[in-house]
């Protein structure tokens, strides 16, 4: 069926279209001006607003609302109630009011709280954020809120979110007024997050209990074929796979969210969806709704989505990449370096505050990107290593390189590509290559955050980028304060001569894969936080504290908590890995091996009948290594037993941790050795769960 997509595109949201035609104009001009310039929104206009989003919503078939949020866990949280109010002659009329549409009341005590909240506390309140517009979904209209405890803590993802993107717009304005830009009124960060996945048939995936409960296969030998062909990437669309990307694309084109580019991704059954950009806090709501919508649409084509970070041992996992920029109020990209950057103050000025704010506060974006899931991920030969560093490519680096040196910088100019074949047209080769293997990389106007997995939230690393931003803007400006417009360039010049001294260890341009590389970044005193619990401890370290505490992004009591809430996580994680692997193990493949077994000792006793003195090494030899792989199993589940008992018996809650990560991953990766190598051996109809050929190559 063709669809008119201008026609069905954000159809579902309560957009500025719809407010402008539904709303008075009094109360459409109070409400931009409150989403525009953060002004507070009285209860008046709160009150028009509702009505008019009520009836827009059931013209458009809603019967309930909800107060839509993202709590400090990995899902995002919503509470509904119908608009229906009784008028006590046995009649109900459909009402919704600027009260119910401003706040709302869910419990506060079963969300994860790091200690902020007692159980017994149980008030908390959601807050309606009208800078992200409303949408309908199943028969709801959904309200983007921010989360906040009874005394006012942040108990979610939205809030320090929106402080942050203030931070940056007030510092950032402060630093273009600075400059001698005194036009410019507000400055929003950008955000365009790549979303890979991968697709299994949902048949395979329900016999498989470590994708139910995990998101990811815990045992499982490697296909007869993986990735090494290279011929996934950007291939054909299988039709099965098409029509889903098709739907999906029409169901987040509905709800306001613009999906640009669909494409395989380089591991078999694994794909990439990428939107163009947004303002960061429209973004982050976009893509918590892309996943929702993903896994929704891939259920009614028979498939499941997959969005761990690393579903499938041996080939690449799934990441998420994060585009990030700062645009004007009268839209230019501060870092659009133009024709000649080396010219544009401007542009060296905010480069130069990114490339301070990622040297100085590396440990917070590793942090922001950490889970037990990614852990497997960054480091592998598909991901950026754990170390941060930023790729500037050869122009830029060069300019830098000048400035620092008093050199004068010589430009190459446009480059027109000649690829050897006249039919084809001309185009001028682009001033940076792309650098797959860079956790930071500078890509034309704009810089891609590569570190992040594909399940989190794009909340957290925007969070500490607005933030280490609006820090390094903050100190500039502190240091130009003064200067007069005739001397302003002298004095911009030195400043950023003083910064790439002082910053130049992070700027890295070649292959961030090699051990080479973590040798030198060692060298270069460049943070290697590998796992989880190496990196966490930063969260809380001083000048952390110092950073968002300064700028009133969270207070010490909401950093601690969440320090809390994110080693509980890993530590929960790993424990139902563990469960998991212990049932799977104990209940599914030892006896699946056993049933083996005893069916190769039947046939040879069968032979030996038929044909006295026959030879049975064949069944001999098959029966020793299954039973070999049996009992190291039997004593690899009862270690990992053991530890993971340990582990959960360890009430401090960063020593309990590192003995997830330290002992119980080490015997879980040690049983699945035997497990695997038992799985080679057994006919496909005696495994109790799906192979990874089947799950990888059967759609």
């Amino acid at each position: 069926m063709t669809q008119n997509i201008p026609e069905i595109y954000g159809s579902l949201v309560f957009n500025d279209r719809i407010m402008r035609s539904k709303l008075p104009k009094d109360m459409y001009k109070a409400l931009k001006k409150t989403i525009e310039n953060g002004t507070h929104l009285e209860l008046d206009v709160a009150n028009s607003v509702a009505v008019a989003m009520k009836e827009w919503a059931i013209e458009n078939g809603a019967t309930h609302y909800t107060h839509w949020f993202q709590p400090m866990t990995n899902v995002t949280a919503e509470k509904h109630d119908s608009f229906i109010s009784p008028t006590g002659d046995g009649q109900v009329i459909m009402d919704f009011s600027g009260k119910e549409l401003v706040k709302g009341e869910p419990d506060a005590s079963s969300f994860p709280s790091g200690g902020l909240r007692a159980t017994f506390e149980a008030r908390g309140y959601t807050a309606w954020d009208p800078t992200s517009p409303a949408f309908i979904k199943d028969g709801t209209l959904y309200i983007p809120t921010a989360f906040c405890s009874y005394s006012g803590e942040a108990l979610d993802k939205k809030t320090p979110l929106l402080r942050s993107m203030d931070t940056l717009n007030k510092a950032a304005v402060n630093m273009l007024h600075v400059l001698g830009n005194k036009g410019i009124k507000h400055v929003s960060t950008t955000v365009g997050p790549e979303q890979e996945y991968f697709l299994v048939p949902k048949e395979l995936y329900k016999e498989r209990k470590d994708l139910v409960f995990c998101g990811r296969t815990l045992l499982g030998a490697p296909a007869p074929k993986g990735q090494e062909m290279e011929d996934h990437y950007f291939g054909t669309l299988k039709p099965k796979v098409a029509a889903y990307m098709h739907d999906l694309d029409v169901e987040l084109w509905k709800l306001g969210i613009p999906a640009k580019t669909k494409h395989n991704e380089v591991a078999p059954a694994q794909h990439e969806l990428a939107p163009v950009f947004d303002t960061t806090n429209v973004a982050v709501d976009h893509n918590q709704l892309t996943m929702e919508i993903m896994k929704k649409v891939a259920d009614k084509h028979d498939l499941v989505c997959l969005l761990h970070e690393k579903p499938f041992e041996g080939i690449n996992g799934s990441g998420k990449h994060n585009n990030w920029s700062m645009i004007t109020d009268d839209g230019v990209n501060l870092l659009d370096p133009g024709k000649t950057p080396s010219e544009n103050i401007q542009f060296l000025v905010f480069l130069m505050a990114v490339i301070k704010a990622v040297d100085e506060y590396a440990d917070l974006l590793r942090i922001s990107v950490a889970s037990a899931g990614n852990d497997h991920r960054l480091g592998a030969n598909e991901a950026p290593p754990a170390v941060v560093s930023i790729f500037l490519g050869d122009e830029l680096t060069e300019v830098l390189k000048s400035i620092e040196n008093n050199t004068y910088f010589t430009s190459h100019g446009a480059v027109q590509m000649d690829i050897g074949a006249t039919v084809l047209p001309h185009f001028v080769k682009d001033n940076t290559d792309r650098n797959r293997t860079s956790p930071f990389a500078f890509t034309g106007n704009k810089f891609e955050f590569r570190m992040l997995g594909s399940a989190a939230s794009v909340a957290n690393p925007n969070i500490v980028l607005n933030t280490a931003v609006a820090e390094a803007l903050d100190q500039f400006a502190k240091e130009l304060d003064g200067v007069a417009p005739e001397d302003m360039e002298h004095a911009v010049h030195e400043l950023i001569k003083r910064a790439i001294k002082k910053h130049k260890r992070v700027i890295f341009n070649g292959n961030g894969y090699t051990d080479e590389w973590i040798e030198e970044a060692e060298k270069r005193g460049l943070y290697n936080l590998k796992s989880t619990p190496d990196a966490l401890p930063m969260w809380i370290a001083q000048k952390n504290i110092d950073l968002f505490t300064k700028h009133s992004i969270f207070t010490s009591e909401e950093l601690h908590s969440r320090y809390e809430i994110w080693l509980e996580n890993y530590s929960k994680t790993i424990n139902i890995e563990s469960n998991t692997m212990v049932e799977m193990v104990q209940k599914d493949l030892l006896p699946s091996v056993m049933s083996y077994i005893e069916e190769i000792a039947s046939t040879a006793s069968l032979k030996a009948s038929v044909v006295p003195g026959i030879t049975c090494e064949s069944e001999t030899a098959l029966i020793t290594k299954l039973s070999g792989l049996q009992d190291a199993m039997t004593k690899g589940l009862e270690k990992l037993k053991a530890d993971t008992a340990k582990a959960k018996a360890t009430d401090d809650v960063l020593e309990n941790a590192k003995l997830y990560q330290a002992e119980v991953l080490e015997d879980m990766e040690e049983l699945r050795k035997s497990a695997d190598e038992a799985e080679t051996l057994i006919p496909d109809d005696l495994l109790p769960y799906p192979t990874y050929g089947k799950l990888l190559f059967y759609i």
